[in-house]
């Protein structure tokens, strides 16, 4: 107890001035000038992230530059290339990190932790945050073939009966294709790679394992093959197996160079162990090609605290298409003209089913983690395609992570959780038709309690206090984010009070819902006095800038204002005409890049006011997905490669699924409206044409809806099992007239010549 009242930051600041260091304390206080006093100035989980990410960018500043003759990963070939276009310049650069490509896909099983990883090129990363497998063809006599280092790459995923990742690699007279997928070997948990070779020169197919992974340097101190050399040893814990045995093993350390330089030497002399105390040790099993002979190779790598398997046969291989098709049971499927839209749905369903194997993450290798912003907007995307058991789950296990006194904590210093969480739980209500389980209710009046607590401590603007927000748009500040989110948390937990009759409570978080939402309309109206025109920016004293897109959760998701309320419409107006950048939102905070999910929600906006702009947003996102289907964080404007966050990122598949559904079915919670077809453009109307999508639950009941498009006019047919009926029923195909039905209608028609 009695170190606290050592003058730590006295002693810290004069070791640093005495040893000529920047006064950290100093710096701090400093950088904390930057935001508004908040009581956290940056979560610390996000602190410890990016920590990490720049000591692995120390390492790889020390490990790359000197080393360029190895064979190093795509991103690192690009960005190190003075003749690429990727290429950055790094004299003043400390840390050397992927910032240009980005990109990576998971394969893995529902209800599974492992997640491997795939680059685009191929290079396989078994281990979480671990070393990699590379895969080439070298000879005497031919020229090598490097994925790494090729341009002519094809890669896909293939999504039946299992996920799996198929990249195929090419030069003159040589090939390589490698299917990579996770599979279950007498119920262990292994990353199976299918390699497929041939050359038409006699060469060599290396399986080559690598000391880095997408983000850089991963260590490989020790490397040993068992005697059969049907298998070897990494870091004398982890496995890879080989089917057949290769011809020879060879390795090298990092004073020897890169074991590339070794696999055409077969005069090499025979080792069988390695170590190397730089962690650079690299090895490769070595399989003879005969000139114009196809070569197959199997590979297995024991995931997590697996037990050791000898190798993935056939014939000890579980039915891994039958735990997908029990995952995926009955949930919303799409049928559009455009193949590309109906695949990038199915894949975002599975992307999203993938990364919630107990909690949900945000991405499978730096965003492996929990953060409640992403659980419940992916949560909320998996309730409207069918998951509504796995999303229970989900959200069952939000309540470990509420404090005692009420916060639903995953970050501290965000106070945008509260309201999501409530918010979610009202959409489970309100789509099951059923209670929540009772002793949720105790937690949900807590969860509101805190943010009337919360709010009662904000300035005099009456706002929720400055913190730190979703990280993307800033420094710690009064975010009207957190604004939208606590009402609509409030009046949530003030419908579910009614369920179990606590009256005080219903009135207590309305009133306070209320006065939220006045607070918030008078802070926005001293900011159209300020701006000359209703605008809603980030957050009150701030300017217009892409952060803006953050205050539109106020008509998408949360539809707290109207669809053609002005504030809406001017922010939407600016963010297009000042903050787009071939198409999609140039995000400048943080991500530097341009948004998948971020467009998405300023397209859903634009469709929910009727405006037909959403539709080029909407491509424009299809447009720069990756050849497996993915879209990471941001992508970088020039090279349409990733640039920040997650190479596969699962919010922004999320916004897909939510966006396509949203096109085909909408609610109008307020209007007790349910709007059918809104988002179909004229480019899937064409004669001759059937659309469907559903079952897709919602609020009234789960429907499916049918068009048939014919020359001269288009039929909608829609089934729905209903529990409460709307007031209204909207057909309202784009460019075409509104037409309304009624509850007990199951078919309009629309003539086409009108």
């Amino acid at each position: 107890m009695w170190l606290r009242w050592l003058p730590w930051r006295y002693l810290l600041s004069r070791a640093a001035r005495t040893h000529g260091f920047v006064d950290p304390v100093g710096l701090l206080a400093q950088f904390a000038r930057f935001s508004l006093p908040a009581q956290v100035l940056a979560p610390t989980e996000l602190l410890r992230a990016g920590i990490m990410l720049q000591a692995r960018g120390l390492i790889n500043s020390q490990a790359i530059q000197h080393n360029l003759d190895w064979i190093w990963p795509y991103w690192v070939q690009q960005q190190f290339d003075p003749r690429s276009t990727a290429f950055i310049p790094r004299a003043f650069s400390m840390s050397h990190i992927n910032i240009t490509h980005r990109n990576w896909t998971a394969v893995g099983l529902p209800g599974r932790l492992e997640m491997p990883l795939v680059d685009p090129r191929g290079m396989v990363t078994p281990h979480y945050d671990g070393w990699s497998m590379d895969f080439w063809i070298v000879g005497p006599d031919t020229p090598s073939l490097t994925p790494s280092r090729t341009s002519a790459v094809h890669q896909s995923l293939i999504c039946q009966p299992n996920l799996r990742v198929v990249t195929e690699s090419t030069v003159s007279g040589a090939f390589i294709i490698c299917g990579t997928e996770m599979a279950l070997c007498e119920d262990v948990p292994c990353c199976h790679i299918e390699v497929e070779a041939a050359s038409t020169r006699n060469a060599f197919l290396a399986i080559a394992l690598r000391p880095f992974n997408p983000e850089g340097v991963s260590f490989i101190h020790d490397i040993s093959e068992q005697p059969d050399r049907s298998s070897i040893v990494v870091n004398k814990r982890e496995m890879v197996f080989f089917s057949p045995a290769p011809e020879r093993i060879v390795f090298s350390r990092y004073q020897e160079g890169d074991v590339f330089n070794r696999v055409a030497n077969v005069s090499s002399s025979p080792v069988d162990h390695i170590t190397c105390d730089v962690g650079m040790a690299t090895a490769a099993a070595v399989f003879f090609l005969q000139a114009g002979a196809t070569r197959q190779v199997r590979i297995a790598v024991p995931l997590g605290k697996a037990r050791p398997v000898h190798h993935c046969s056939s014939d000890k291989k579980v039915n891994v298409g039958l735990l997908w098709d029990d995952a995926l049971v009955n949930t919303c499927v799409v049928d559009v003209p455009d193949s590309r839209i109906s695949r990038l749905f199915s894949t975002a369903i599975k992307t999203m089913v993938l990364h919630a194997p107990a909690d949900v993450y945000a991405g499978p290798y730096i965003y492996k983690r929990f953060w409640f912003r992403d659980a419940v907007l992916i949560a909320n995307a998996m309730l409207v395609t069918g998951l509504t058991e796995r999303v229970t789950q989900i959200v069952s296990r939000f309540f470990a992570r509420q404090t005692p006194l009420g916060y639903f904590q995953s970050q501290e210093g965000e106070w945008d959780s509260n309201g999501q969480v409530l918010w979610m739980l009202y959409r489970m209500r309100t789509i099951s038709g059923q209670p929540l389980p009772e002793k949720w209710y105790r937690n949900i009046r807590r969860a509101a309690r805190w943010i009337c607590r919360k709010r009662s401590r904000a300035d005099a603007e009456g706002l929720m206090p400055a913190g730190f927000s979703a990280e993307h748009l800033g420094p710690n500040d009064c975010y009207y984010w957190d604004n939208f989110w606590s009402i609509a948390g409030l009046h949530a937990a003030s419908r579910l009070m009614n369920d179990c009759g606590d009256s005080k409570a219903e009135r207590t978080f309305s009133l306070q819902a209320g006065e939220l939402e006045e607070s918030v309309n008078r802070s926005l109206k001293r900011v159209e006095e300020w701006q000359g025109r209703p605008l809603m920016p980030a957050a009150p004293r701030r300017r217009m800038d892409s952060a803006a897109v953050g205050s539109l959760v106020c008509s998408y998701p949360l539809q707290i204002f109207g669809p053609h309320d002005p504030r809406v419409v001017n922010t939407t107006g600016f963010l297009l005409a000042n903050c787009f950048i071939d198409g999609a939102l140039f995000h400048d905070i943080s991500h530097s890049g341009l948004n998948p999910y971020l467009t998405l929600h300023i397209a859903q906006a634009l469709l929910r006011a009727g405006d037909n702009r959403y539709w080029s947003l909407m491509n424009r996102i299809a447009e720069l997905a990756s050849p497996t289907g993915q879209w990471p964080e941001a992508i970088h404007p020039q090279l349409k490669t990733g640039c920040m966050g997650d190479g596969q990122h699962v919010w922004a598949a999320a916004e897909w699924v939510m966006m396509i559904r949203n096109c085909f079915v909408r609610e109008e919670e307020k209007e007790n409206k349910i709007i059918l077809c809104s988002g179909l453009p004229p480019q899937w109307l064409i004669n001759g044409s059937k659309l469907s999508l559903g079952p897709t639950p919602t609020s009234f009941g789960p429907i499916t809806v049918w068009l048939e498009v014919e020359k001269d006019a288009i039929t909608v047919r829609w089934n729905v099992s209903w529990k409460t009926r709307p007031e209204k029923i909207e057909v309202a195909i784009p460019y075409r007239q509104v037409m309304a039905a009624s509850a007990d209608q199951d078919t309009i028609r629309i003539d086409r010549r009108v």
